[in-house]
This record gives C-alpha cells, sequence and structure tokens, in this order.
C-alpha cells in the first residue's frame, strides 16, 4: 500500500555529529579531499546535537556522479541513468550555496504538495514562500542521511540544479531522485535501487514532488 512520510518524519534529521560520521563511514570525506575531523569539527562548531538541519558537502568537492554510488536501497546500490553523463554539470541557479567545504542545508520539504506540477510552475510558487529549490547533491545528501525520505510513488526532482548550453539557455532536462522499476537500460538487477534520473522542465508527474530548502549556511550559531 502506498503511503508518505509526514512532514515531521521528513524534516527530522540525525545530529549533526551523527550525519558527519555517516559521510565519513560512507568515504564521502575522501571523495571530497577533506579529513574526517574537519567534518567532525564542523558539526561541533554548528551544534552536534541538531536535527532540523542536513550536513552537506559542496558539489564541487563531492559532485553528483560520485556520491549517488554511495546510496543504498534494498541492499541495491544508487546509480545515474546512462543517458545523463553530464549529471555533474548541472549547477546551482540559485546564489546562496555557500561558498565553503561544508555547509547546512535547513526547512526540507519533499514538496508533495507540488506534485504533478512542472518544475516550472513550481519555481515562482517556491521563490514567491521564500524558499529555494533543492540542488541534486543536496537531495542526494538527504536521502543518504534519511534514506526513508525517497518512498515509491513519492520521490521528488531538485529543480535548483539546471544545465546551462552554449548559448545560454537551459537544457529541459531536470535532475530528480526516485526508485528505480528495473526496466529499460537500468536493468532487471537494479529493481528497487535509488537512481538519479531527469524530467523534462515543461512536464508533470503525480509521483514527483519538488524539493527545497528554507535556507542555506555556513555560519556557524
Amino acid at each position: 500500500m502506498s503511503h508518505s512520510l509526514s512532514a515531521d518524519a521528513m524534516s527530522t534529521l540525525p545530529p549533526l555529529a551523527a550525519q558527519a560520521e555517516r559521510l565519513i563511514e560512507l568515504g564521502a570525506h575522501e571523495l571530497a579531499g577533506l579529513p574526517a575531523d574537519t567534518l567532525r569539527a564542523f558539526a561541533v562548531e554548528e551544534g552536534s546535537e541538531r536535527s532540523d538541519t542536513l550536513l552537506a558537502i559542496h558539489r564541487e568537492l563531492a559532485p553528483a556522479s560520485a556520491l549517488t554510488p554511495l546510496l543504498c536501497r534494498a541492499d541495491k546500490t544508487g546509480f545515474v541513468v546512462e543517458d545523463m553523463p553530464d549529471v555533474d554539470h548541472f549547477a546551482p541557479t540559485v546564489s546562496d550555496v555557500p561558498d565553503a567545504p561544508l555547509y547546512l542545508v535547513g526547512g526540507l520539504d519533499r514538496g508533495d504538495a507540488m506534485a504533478n506540477w512542472s518544475p516550472e510552475e513550481a519555481l515562482s510558487a517556491i521563490t514567491e514562500e521564500g524558499r529555494s529549490p533543492l540542488l541534486l547533491t543536496e537531495g542526494v545528501h538527504w536521502v543518504l542521511q534519511h534514506p526513508d525520505v525517497l518512498e515509491r510513488n513519492h520521490c521528488f526532482m531538485t529543480i535548483g540544479s539546471r544545465l546551462r548550453k552554449a548559448n545560454g539557455s537551459y537544457d529541459s532536462r531536470t535532475p530528480a531522485l526516485w526508485i528505480s522499476n528495473g526496466t529499460g537500460r537500468d536493468g532487471r538487477e537494479r529493481r528497487n535501487a535509488p537512481k538519479v534520473g531527469w524530467c523534462w522542465w515543461r512536464n508533470r508527474h503525480t509521483w514527483l514532488g519538488i524539493a527545497s530548502t528554507s535556507g542555506r549556511s555556513a555560519v556557524s550559531r
């Protein structure tokens, strides 16, 4: 039976100290070229016991292609779809991403209320609410820390990451995270695996929300 996590269940995260240890356990700090103690110290500085915010490594240090294989669901490893070899070129369209190796992402919302909205329709609504669309790498970090946030029939797009073409316009593909059905080029062996794929900018999908954040910060409180 299909169900959906409550807003409280979605927004609850492990304490920052535990998030740091999770990333270290997965080897994400090594992918990013950061000492483990750097993640631990950041968590302490920002409040080790905080569970209302996500610890993220900057996309330039830990791109989506490197982070996605760290995902795991039903003993299946995460993967990027074959027709998205340029996944790491999908860059932020927002201006509030801190220029820092590590930063915090607060007020996460999977965007279930925007299921069956196109990214184009959702962007203005998210902005009008004073929120910011989630980046692809932030979405991957979220699922790394809270795997249950990726549910069948309740997955999400990360429209804060887009690919700019040589002529200055945006590519129509929009990144998203969902669960593979093991069909087509995914391969049957990948059924139930977490997946980074894409949807069209003007298309709607009843099973994809449009994720957002209340804000990002790298400044200690």
